[in-house]
C-alpha cells in the first residue's frame, strides 16, 4: 500500500475508534487531504483532517486534531511522532525502518506506480494531426512528445487508449499546396511566374514539382487548372504524409489510427451529422449559410458550417469526426492542438454536447510554442517562409532521447525554450543526461559487484534494516513518491509530472551517491545499498519508458 494510503487508513481507523469511544460525534468521514510538507521539520506527511471536520463534528479543529492523536494505533510502530501545528494541521513522522519495506514493493512489482485510474474505460489521445502541406517542424515535435507520453501514462494507469492521427486531407489548405507545387512545376517547364505570397514558399515544394517533371507524372495537356491542381495537391500531400509517418516513427511515435478527413465526406458523415444538429434545433440558416448555435454553449458566437456558396467549413468535418469518435465507442476523447487553437474549443465542447454528449468527456491540450535557439539565437520557424526547422533536424542533432526529454521538461501550457548546444551536452546541465545518467551508474555499480563477488539480496535478509543513513531513507522516500507522481500526471493530464519526478529522484540519488560509497570494503552493507540503488534504477528505467526515452546502461 502507498504511503499515502497507508496514512489515510491509519486516519479512518483512529477517527472510527474515536467514535465507538465517544470522543467524536459522528462516524462520517470528511474529505480531507494528505500531502507531503514542504519544509522537511514538519514531518513526512500532513493532514487538514481536523479543518474539514470541524463543521461535520462541530467541534475546533485543534480538538479534533488532539482526539485522533489520541486514538492511533502505534502497535506497529509505523507512526515514530506526531505533532499538531497551525489551526490543526497533523503531522506525521514516520519511523525510519518504516520505509524500509517500500524498497520490496518496487523489486516485486513488475508494474510498481500502475493504477487502476482509467478502471478499463476506453479513451482516444488525438495528437500531431498535422496538415499534410509541409514537413513536421520542432513544434509538431513537442505535440507529439506531449500526446505519445500521456497515451504511455495513461495506459499504465488503467485506461484503454487508442492513439490517433487525423489527417487534413480535404479543404482550402491542400488546395493551396496543390497550387504551389503547380506554379513551381511550371517554372521547371521555363515559365517565369510571379509566385503568390499565399501559397507555401519552402524549398520542399520546389522538390516536389522537380519530382513530378523528372517522373513524368503531370501531363496538362486537355486538362483544365483546376483538376491539374487537384491532381498535383494528391501527390504532394501523400508524399508529404510519407515523409510525416517516417518523421514520427523514427522519433519513435506511432499511432493505432491514421483517420482521414476525405472519408467524412466520402460517407456523407459530415451531411448526415449536421442534420441531426438541425434535427436537435442546434443548426439554422441565415444568409444564404448554415450556423451551429455555439452560443447556446457559451462561444461568444454562432458559427457556419456551411458557406453561401456551398462549402463546408473545417467546424463542420470536426464537428462529424468528434461524432465518429463517440459513435466508435470511446468513453472518453482527448484533443491536443497547437496554442493558437484557444478560441476553437468553446465550438467543439458546444458541438459535443449538442450531440448528446457531456462536456465533460472531451479534454482538449493546447501546447504552447516552442522557442528554438542556436548559439543564443532564436531560430525562425514559419512554413510557408522556407526557413523553418524541421522536427527531424532537430532529433538528428541532438538525438531522440535528448528531444522528447526536452519537450516534456516543462508545462505544455508555457513557451518552451529548446537550447540545442545544451540539449547536446553530456553533463548535469542537461536534465535527460542527469537523469539517465543515474541508470547508466547503477547498471555500472552492477557489472563491478559482479566482479566482486558481491551477490543480490532480498527484502527478508537482516542487512536490509543497515539502510539507516538519513541520506538513505531519503532515497526511499523519493523512491516511494513514484506512484503517486504517475498519477497525478494521469488524473491531470499532465506527463511533465513524470520528467519533474525523475529529476527529483536523480538528485536524490547524486546527493547519496555523493556522500556514501554504494560498493565498499563491507560486503554486507554494499549489498544493502545495492539493494536500493536497484530499486531506483528500476524506476528510473519505468518512469523514462513512459517519456518514450532510453534508460542506457552505459554513457
Amino acid at each position: 500500500m502507498p504511503m499515502k494510503e497507508k496514512i489515510r487508513a491509519i486516519i479512518a481507523d483512529a477517527a472510527g475508534r474515536a467514535f465507538q469511544n465517544g470522543r467524536l460525534p459522528s462516524a462520517v468521514l470528511p474529505g480531507y487531504e494528505v500531502e507531503e510538507p514542504k519544509i522537511k521539520a514538519h514531518g513526512d506527511y500532513a493532514t487538514n483532517f481536523a479543518m474539514t471536520a470541524a463543521a461535520v463534528y462541530r467541534m475546533p479543529p485543534r480538538a479534533i486534531a488532539e482526539v485522533i492523536i489520541s486514538h492511533l494505533d502505534h502497535s506497529g510502530q509505523f507512526i515514530s511522532r506526531t505533532e499538531i501545528a497551525g489551526p490543526g494541521f497533523i503531522n506525521f513522522f514516520v519511523n525510519p525502518a518504516s520505509w524500509l519495506p517500500t524498497l520490496e514493493t518496487i523489486h516485486t512489482d513488475p508494474a510498481y506506480g500502475a493504477c487502476d485510474l482509467g478502471r478499463g474505460r476506453s479513451i482516444m489521445v488525438e495528437f500531431v494531426s498535422a496538415n499534410p502541406t509541409g514537413p513536421l517542424h520542432v513544434g509538431h515535435g513537442r505535440g507529439a512528445a506531449v500526446g505519445d507520453s500521456l497515451a504511455n501514462i495513461l495506459s499504465f494507469c488503467g485506461w484503454k487508449v487508442q492513439r490517433e492521427y487525423y489527417v487534413n486531407d480535404a479543404g482550402n489548405q491542400i488546395m493551396t499546396l496543390g497550387r504551389s507545387v503547380y506554379l513551381r512545376w511550371r517554372e521547371t517547364c521555363g515559365e517565369k511566374i510571379p509566385f503568390p505570397e499565399d501559397c507555401y514558399q519552402g524549398d520542399y515544394i520546389v522538390d516536389l514539382a522537380r519530382e513530378m517533371a523528372e517522373k513524368n507524372l503531370l501531363d496538362s495537356t486537355g486538362m483544365d487548372e483546376p483538376t491539374v491542381v487537384k491532381n498535383c495537391a494528391e501527390y504532394a500531400a501523400g508524399r508529404i504524409m510519407d515523409g510525416i509517418r517516417r518523421d514520427l516513427a523514427d522519433f519513435r511515435i506511432h499511432f493505432d489510427n491514421w483517420f482521414s478527413e476525405k472519408s467524412l465526406f466520402a460517407g456523407n458523415a459530415v451531411a448526415d451529422t449536421l442534420e441531426s444538429l438541425r434535427a436537435g434545433q442546434f443548426a439554422y440558416e441565415a444568409d444564404g449559410a448554415l450556423w451551429f448555435k455555439s452560443t447556446a454553449f457559451g462561444d461568444e458566437k454562432d458559427r457556419v458550417v456551411i458557406r453561401n456558396n456551398g462549402e463546408a467549413t473545417y467546424f463542420a468535418s470536426d464537428i462529424a469526426y468528434h461524432k465518429n469518435k463517440f459513435d466508435r465507442g470511446f468513453d472518453r476523447l482527448v484533443d491536443i492542438w497547437g496554442a493558437d487553437h484557444h478560441g476553437y474549443i468553446p465550438r467543439v465542447k458546444g458541438a459535443v454536447q449538442a450531440l448528446g454528449r457531456s462536456g465533460d468527456d472531451i479534454d482538449v491540450i493546447l501546447v504552447q510554442l516552442v522557442n528554438l535557439l542556436r548559439n543564443n539565437a532564436p531560430v525562425s520557424m514559419s512554413t510557408r517562409s522556407g526557413t523553418f526547422v524541421t522536427l527531424r533536424e532537430v532529433f538528428d542533432e541532438v538525438g531522440v532521447d535528448a528531444a522528447r526529454f526536452i519537450f516534456l521538461s516543462r508545462h505544455y501550457d508555457s513557451p518552451l525554450d529548446f537550447d540545442l548546444e545544451l540539449a547536446k551536452k553530456k553533463s548535469n546541465d542537461n536534465p535527460v543526461y542527469y537523469v539517465q545518467y543515474v541508470h547508466a551508474r547503477i547498471a555500472s555499480m552492477l557489472r563491478k559487484a559482479d566482479e566482486m563477488g558481491i551477490g543480490r539480496i532480498s527484502a527478508d535478509t537482516p542487512v536490509v534494516s543497515r539502510l539507516d543513513q538519513a541520506e538513505e531513507i531519503d532515497l526511499i522516500k523519493a523512491a516511494a513518491r513514484y506512484p503517486d507522481a504517475v498519477r497525478t500526471a494521469a488524473r491531470f493530464m499532465e506527463p511533465h509530472r513524470v520528467t519533474f519526478y525523475l529529476m527529483d529522484l536523480a538528485a536524490c540519488f547524486h546527493a547519496y551517491y555523493n556522500r556514501h560509497k554504494v560498493l565498499g570494503d563491507d560486503p554486507e552493507l554494499s549489498a544493502a545499498r545495492l539493494y536500493l540503488v536497484c530499486a531506483v534504477k528500476k524506476i528510473i528505467q519505468n518512469g523514462l519508458a513512459l517519456l518514450g526515452v532510453f534508460a542506457p546502461e552505459s554513457m
